[in-house]
């Protein structure tokens, strides 16, 4: 779907990059290993999402360190786009609102370290949560976005210290906790 408006692969690695997972942040030679392409190209579009405004860069010795501007006024449809591109909205839409009573949901995995993958890792938190139930949605919302998920299910006093660990690999795509 999106590789259909943004014809450069590159672009589209850096949108999942930066404006999936706030916490990211790159260098240009980090970028150059993880998207496995020349560092010309990520160079231009780099280049290009800091002339819009849409990336920040920071100087750190002779590198340049970059990262999502979250004030630019299109993060938030950038991050809405994505979340769709990646299938996250469908997810949430198909098995966690039907659920019961989910806390709170993050996305883990490649997905949420800005690298596309077929798979969708979550981890789940909530009370009392019908694991035949989820295995049902889940089998239906795959074919509806094209990728596997995988999930753990965890209670909420459980969850605490493993997300206090990973906080900053993991995506938070849903909260219901308040």
């Amino acid at each position: 779907m999106l590789e259909t408006l943004i014809t450069s692969k590159t672009r589209i690695k850096l949108l999942l990059k930066f404006f999936l997972n706030i916490n990211n942040q790159g260098y240009l030679r980090s970028l150059e290993n993880e998207f496995n392409e020349s560092t010309n190209g990520i160079r231009q579009e780099l280049n290009r999402f800091e002339q819009a405004g849409l990336l920040l860069a920071e100087s750190d010795g002779n590198k340049k360190l970059y990262r999502a501007n979250t004030l630019h006024p299109l993060f938030k449809d950038l991050n809405s786009i994505i979340r769709k591109f990646i299938g996250v909205e469908e997810v949430i839409e198909k098995v966690i609102d039907r659920l019961g009573n989910v806390q709170r949901v993050y996305l883990e995995g490649m997905i949420a370290r800005g690298l596309d993958s077929d798979i969708i890792d979550l981890m789940i938190i909530g009370d009392n949560i019908d694991r035949n139930y989820l295995s049902n949605l889940v089998e239906k919302a795959e074919p509806l976005i094209g990728r596997k998920i995988r999930y753990l299910v965890f209670e909420k006093e459980d969850a605490e210290v493993y997300v206090e660990k990973h906080h900053k690999e993991m995506v938070l795509i849903f909260d219901h906790s308040a």
